[in-house]
């Protein structure tokens, strides 16, 4: 079997070479000749190439991965139609956006110096995504408000409130989603009206996709400041963002939430057991060494650093030991000052070069004195408490 795969997926070469001849390269550079001029079988890519039936017709895939949540990029009924297994990766970064967010809350609160314990979060979209940012929000103390319309009618519960009822939130998070049309089109669907809507002062969080945000719309907002702060991951025209809006926002990053080194490796693992099964074939590669970080000396925290009165203060410590959100931000902002014709290659490059990011799970975190309290907030963020 001939296998390409984007070069942004870890241990590509070593897990699917296992299976057949592996090609790696740019997911922008995956092109229709490219596939057919290789005679590919397997085609393994990431949310930037657009799989459809400009990409693959008359070609001879069968099988299609994508090692992200999201499948708006790919046109899964053209799969269907010409019998093509197609897989995605629910889930296999959740986490890693989860965490993210958490990452850039802990920023917010200290940037404009207020508790999060006194601030209600609205999460707009809650599944694999959405579910996890309202257990680690629900650890930090705040009020959560949640809203998934899909849910609301499967189940029934009502938890699952009507958008209106989130429009008083100090903090909206979207994690939605990219749909063009229907009853739960997400495209644009914070418009000019949905942020006349927002609570004065407030604060928008965007890591799902960027077309679920209006960019021109919200570049016009920041300047008017009805928003206090607008954090964004994911942009309209990526990799060629505006940026205008990186200037105006708190905090901007390269579509890389979910890039954790866990969280690339998961996706990358989902895919390739998909294909083991496909090709009726047992495991032959397993990403258990890759996982280990055996090396991390535990993270110690005694009571200079966790007062009961400074709990807040103390888990931003702590994850900014694991994750730095500021230096994500600062390397995005180099953007504003290069060519506009080297700006897109410089955004991939962030992607592509991305340092390792481990996700908390992989922290021992030994409590020297600590309150208790500081304990409760730190497992259900994910840390080991040893």
């Amino acid at each position: 079997m001939i296998i390409l795969a984007d070069e942004n997926i870890p241990f590509a070469k070593e897990s699917f070479g296992t299976l057949g001849e592996t090609i790696i390269m740019s997911g922008r550079a995956i092109t229709p000749d490219v596939i057919k001029q290789n005679n590919v079988e397997a085609l393994i890519v990431r949310s930037i190439t657009k799989v459809n039936s400009e990409l693959l017709e008359g070609s001879s895939v069968k099988f299609v991965g994508t090692a992200t949540i999201g499948t708006d990029h790919v046109d899964i009924p053209y799969l269907k139609s010409k019998n093509i297994q197609f897989v995605s990766a629910p889930g296999s970064n959740a986490n890693s956006v989860a965490e993210y967010i958490t990452a850039a809350l802990l920023f917010l609160a200290l940037k404009n110096n207020f508790k999060l314990k006194d601030k209600t979060l609205g999460i707009i979209g809650v599944g694999q995504v959405g579910s996890r940012v309202a257990k680690k929000a629900n650890a930090l103390g705040m009020n959560v408000l949640l809203n998934d319309p899909p849910l609301a009618r499967s189940t029934g519960d009502w938890k699952y409130l009507p958008i209106k009822e989130l429009m008083m939130a100090d903090i909206l998070t979207f994690h939605v989603p990219l749909n063009m049309e229907g009853r739960d089109a997400t495209y644009h669907m914070v418009n000019e009206s949905f942020l006349a809507k927002m609570k004065p002062g407030s604060i928008l969080i965007n890591s799902s996709r960027g077309s679920v945000v209006d960019n021109n719309v919200l570049k016009t907002v920041l300047k008017s400041k009805k928003l206090s702060d607008v954090v964004l991951d994911v942009w309209e025209k990526e990799p060629s963002i505006d940026t205008e809006l990186v200037k105006l926002v708190s905090l901007g990053t390269p579509h890389i939430a979910g890039y954790s080194f866990d969280g690339k490796v998961n996706g990358m693992f989902m895919i390739y057991e998909a294909l083991c099964m496909f090709l009726k074939i047992p495991l032959k590669w397993k990403p258990d060494k890759m996982l280990s970080d055996s090396s991390r000396p535990p993270l110690i925290f005694d009571n200079e650093n966790c007062n009961a009165e400074k709990i807040e203060d103390a888990v931003d410590k702590l994850v900014s030991q694991m994750y730095n959100i500021k230096i994500d931000d600062q390397n995005l902002r180099k953007i504003i000052e290069l060519p506009a014709d080297a700006q897109g290659s410089y955004f991939d490059n962030l992607r592509k070069k991305y340092p390792v990011r481990r996700e908390f799970q992989n922290a021992d975190v030994k409590m020297s004195g600590c309150d208790k309290r500081v304990a409760v907030v730190l497992a259900p963020l994910g840390f080991k408490i040893i």
